[in-house]
């Protein structure tokens, strides 16, 4: 079978599944009828499969319907995103740009600049272009945090993944106990059944009195309400199970049950919390997510210190135009002739100054016409190459202040990641205490079963021969009883206390 390995263990391994294990070995004990500590939802439940489910089935099944890993994933998709977005950061820039407009009334002829009363139809059109040269590293300090903040979310996943794991593992372990929880309450209302049978015909033969007869009923009447009780377990650990798998209904849901072995069939464990705390450090992804996220924090620091250096930026840019009160003069091929010179004519009156027309000019003819499109958009062409230094000397200790809280946040996340190795060496020294507990807690009850045994027999022969009131049988039996839910409880307890440790040790989860 496949490993499953997963840091949700050390959380549930103090408390949550311990007390839940306890609670359902117990045969006073009331039924759970709340729902789980962390049922995953899902708008699209998969169909319940045929055939039973083996643990490394279910995960399976629960790792692919959940919603949880699935919004892990989409969050760390973002934060590829932006890693993506930040690398692209150090590209150039280019953008283009067009524009048509009309004046109306006086206004100023955009490209000629000066004053008409006309209305005017402008284009503009422009293309640009901008690179960073130097912004105190800022752009590649982006890039490293990015980085780093996407490594820990698929840390983040994994241990999402884990965690709905080792939920499913635990509840599987809840089933296999309650199942077995109901099967030894079968056994004994099969026992008390054929005591009551015993009873009633010692009775009829004069061997016992009425009493011992009423006295086996009820024995009887409370070994079946256990059975309904253990019944009812099986159906909530079920139902608690099929939502995990996030599995339209829990009917028809079964599981393979394991070959679990006796504690102690198991070599007595020897308690190295620090060696397994070594090894634990280096697999656990909430480690290694704690560990990139101080990284990331260091990276910020930089970042915000990159505001006290200057910025320096090149850019260029082509840009043209077009306006309809743009006017030129055409060619068009038809000449005038000027006069150039003078004659003396005598009149009557005297001499007189006319042109003298034998000594005109030809001159060409132009006509005056707006300036066509193209020939404008060719003509206003216009380009620019830029340097621009942009120096920070006050703006309101921004960046100081900036400065001042990423190192904070250096500081706090420092103090995540202790905390998380701190966690994670009590939960395994918590887990070593607790498995060798339970390990001798077993042995003394299947010791202390063995000689109740015995009791409840030599109780039996007594009982069935008149010389034991029904009182003190029942008391016998239930001792025996009380001795053997012991030793099961134990015995689950001890199963998943060792599957904790193995997984902190690398070795994963198998049943």
């Amino acid at each position: 079978m496949k490993t499953l390995r997963t840091p949700f263990l050390h959380q549930l391994a103090t408390a949550g599944v311990g007390a839940l294990l306890l609670s359902a070995v117990g045969l006073p004990a009331a039924a759970q009828t709340t729902a789980p500590v962390q049922p995953p939802a899902g708008t699209v439940p998969a169909a319940t499969p045929s055939g039973p489910y083996s643990l490394q089935r279910a995960v399976d099944v629960a790792l692919q319907n959940n919603l949880t890993v699935r919004q892990q994933q989409l969050t760390t998709e973002n934060t590829n995103v932006v890693l993506r977005q930040s690398r692209a950061a150090l590209l150039p820039t280019a953008n283009a740009a067009a524009s048509q407009s009309w004046n109306y009334g006086t206004n100023v002829d955009p490209l000629t600049f000066q004053f008409q009363n006309q209305t005017t139809r402008a284009n503009n059109f422009s293309l640009s272009s901008q690179v960073t040269l130097f912004s105190g590293f800022q752009l590649r300090n982006t890039i490293k945090r990015n980085e780093l903040d996407y490594q820990a979310g698929l840390s983040d996943i994994e241990k999402s993944r884990n965690d709905i794991a080792l939920n499913v593992a635990s509840s599987f372990l809840q089933l296999v106990l309650a199942q077995e929880i109901v099967r030894a309450n079968e056994a004994r209302v099969n026992t008390s059944q054929q005591q009551v049978s015993r009873a009633q015909k010692l009775l009829k033969a004069g061997s016992v009195a009425e009493s011992n007869v009423l006295d086996s009923q009820a024995q009887l009447a409370s070994d079946e309400l256990n059975v309904i009780t253990a019944q009812n377990q099986v159906a909530f650990y079920r139902l608690q199970l099929a939502q995990l798998l996030n599995l339209p209904s829990a009917t028809g849901f079964e599981i393979e049950v394991p070959n679990l072995p006796d504690p102690d069939d198991v070599v007595m464990l020897t308690a190295d919390p620090d060696g397994t705390y070594q090894t634990a450090q280096g697999i656990m992804p909430e480690v290694k997510a704690a560990d990139l996220r101080v990284q990331s924090a260091l990276r910020t620091v930089e970042l915000a210190r990159g505001a006290y250096y200057p910025r320096l930026t090149f850019g260029g840019s082509i840009f043209s135009g077009y306006s309809s009160a743009r006017i030129g003069r055409k060619l068009t091929g038809d000449s005038t002739v000027v006069p150039s010179g003078f004659i003396y004519q005598l009149t009557p009156t005297g001499a007189q100054v006319v042109p003298g027309l034998f000594s005109g000019i030809k001159q060409p003819r132009f006509e005056t016409l707006s300036e066509g499109f193209t020939s404008q958009v060719k003509n206003n062409l216009g380009k620019q190459l830029s340097f621009n230094l942009s120096i920070p000397i006050l703006n309101g200790l921004q960046a100081r202040t900036n400065v001042q809280r990423s190192e904070i946040g250096v500081k706090q996340n420092e103090l995540r990641a202790e905390q998380t190795r701190l966690q994670l060496r009590q939960t395994i020294q918590q887990a070593y205490a607790d498995a060798i507990a339970a390990q001798r807690r077993y042995a003394a009850a299947k010791r202390q079963t063995e000689a109740l045994t015995t009791a409840y027999r030599n109780a039996e022969i007594r009982f069935n021969n008149g010389l034991l009131n029904g009182t003190d049988f029942n008391i016998a039996k239930n001792n025996l009883y009380g001795a053997e839910s012991s030793m099961i409880q134990a015995k689950y307890e001890f199963i998943f206390r060792r599957k904790v440790l193995d997984f902190y040790e690398g070795r994963g989860i198998r049943l």
